[in-house]
């Protein structure tokens, strides 16, 4: 567990008690040792946490000077979780991982009302990640790692006929299109943006260079051509 994770369940721990909480039960709850509690409560109280209590006696936050809870309207909350789900049933591992643990986060500040009707939404997006699915979400988290890292890749694609060809691109941007991905990228077999469907690379792997911002084929550049391309379609 990262340090600031610690730090941000030590003070959700903290939060609305009225007896003093032993700093044995935050370290089997945070699966630390008692000398890393004492010394993470150290450091938030000389941050400014208003943190009251010593080593074998407990902590509670001072009296009047709780942390207050996100200020989220029941709809705002019920979007976050709708879109949590979604991230988790079609993202790569990397993002469903990353909107669970935010979404963990933020319900943990939650007054108790809030926290129950986020429980209670009716929107879901059920994840039944088989091996090829999962295959699938493992190629999302590297296209996405490589749209980061600015790193041109070299794949072998098949058209909707079916017909392969060899391709460089510049990888620009990841879509999701309700039930299809597509990958927005500088082509340079074609000199222009050519949108991808993953699930069509059969290989795909990293040349070992890396591109950079260029005026006429940058992101910027793609997201226009497709508002031009999409309004003429109208």
């Amino acid at each position: 567990m990262r340090r600031a994770d610690r730090l941000f369940l030590i003070i959700h721990a903290l939060r609305g008690r009225r007896t003093a909480l032993q700093a044995r039960q935050l370290a089997g709850t945070l699966g630390v040792s008692l000398r890393t509690v004492y010394r993470d409560v150290a450091d938030l109280q000389l941050s400014g946490v208003p943190i009251e209590g010593e080593a074998g006696v407990g902590y509670v936050l001072r009296k009047g000077s709780d942390i207050p809870p996100l200020m989220f309207t029941a709809d705002e909350l019920e979007s976050l979780v709708v879109g949590t789900r979604f991230v988790r049933a079609f993202a790569g591992e990397k993002l469903a991982n990353g909107a669970q643990a935010a979404l963990l986060k933020i319900e943990a500040v939650l007054p108790p009302e809030l926290r129950e009707r986020s429980s209670r939404t009716r929107i879901y997006a059920p994840i039944w990640r088989d091996e090829n699915k999962l295959a699938f979400a493992a190629r999302i988290d590297q296209l996405h790692a490589a749209i980061e890292a600015q790193r041109v890749l070299r794949l072998v694609y098949r058209d909707e006929g079916g017909q392969a060809s060899t391709r460089e691109i510049e990888p620009l941007c990841l879509a999701f299109w309700g039930g299809k991905w597509t990958l927005g990228s500088w082509c340079r077999l074609r000199s222009g943006f050519r949108n991808f469907r993953p699930d069509r690379i059969d290989t795909l792997g990293e040349t070992g260079e890396c591109f950079g911002e260029a005026a006429g084929r940058n992101l910027d550049a793609y997201l226009e051509a497709m508002r031009g391309y999409y309004a003429g379609m109208e």
